[in-house]
């Protein structure tokens, strides 16, 4: 049995079986929602967050841990250089320099890893964290050669290089903690 308008679009208001007018019995009320419905905006958060990549707060905390080892850094070096050039006199404090770039690097590796795994949506950050572990890399190299070598020329692109690092672990978790 066929109902004028039911079905058809044509714009006609569709009759009940009774022919009173309710369009309850023949089909469901079509839910319309806005923006500002408060379980429209709910189900959008809920959606967001299910589509939101995990794993930012390991992220950011394998970063921040990073930072602290650059920072650290900053602190022995300080503390070896006013011994001005004396290595014999700062070589515990160079040793303990060596350590905290080879922590700083490790951490930075298993950063990237993670970015990789977790945040793979994240260019930024992986990409990031890529170019991290190049330049803590170099800065562990450059900083061998100062200690092994006694090449102390390079320390004028060892110090800079450790300046444009700090900027990286800490823009590199501040842009994680940023939503897309």
């Amino acid at each position: 049995m066929s109902h004028p308008g039911v079905g058809t679009g044509n714009g006609t208001t569709p009759t009940g079986p009774t022919g009173t007018g309710r369009t309850d019995i023949l089909e469901a009320p079509v839910a319309t929602s806005t923006a500002s419905s408060p379980s429209a905006s709910s189900s959008t958060t809920r959606a967001e967050e299910r589509d939101r990549p995990t794993g930012g707060p390991v992220f950011s905390s394998l970063l921040g841990l990073c930072a602290v080892a650059v920072l650290l850094q900053g602190l022995w070096a300080g503390i070896f250089l006013r011994f001005d050039g004396k290595r014999d006199e700062s070589a515990s404090w160079i040793d303990v320099h060596a350590r905290g770039g080879e922590v700083a690097l490790v951490l930075a590796v298993l950063a990237t890893a993670w970015a990789l795994w977790k945040l793979r949506s994240r260019v930024d950050l992986w990409l990031g964290s890529i170019v991290l572990v190049v330049l803590l890399a170099a800065e562990s190299y450059i900083g061998g050669l100062i200690r092994d070598q006694g090449k102390d020329v390079m320390t004028a692109v060892h110090v800079p290089l450790a300046l444009a690092i700090m900027g990286l672990v800490v823009w590199l978790p501040t842009r994680a903690a940023r939503r897309r």
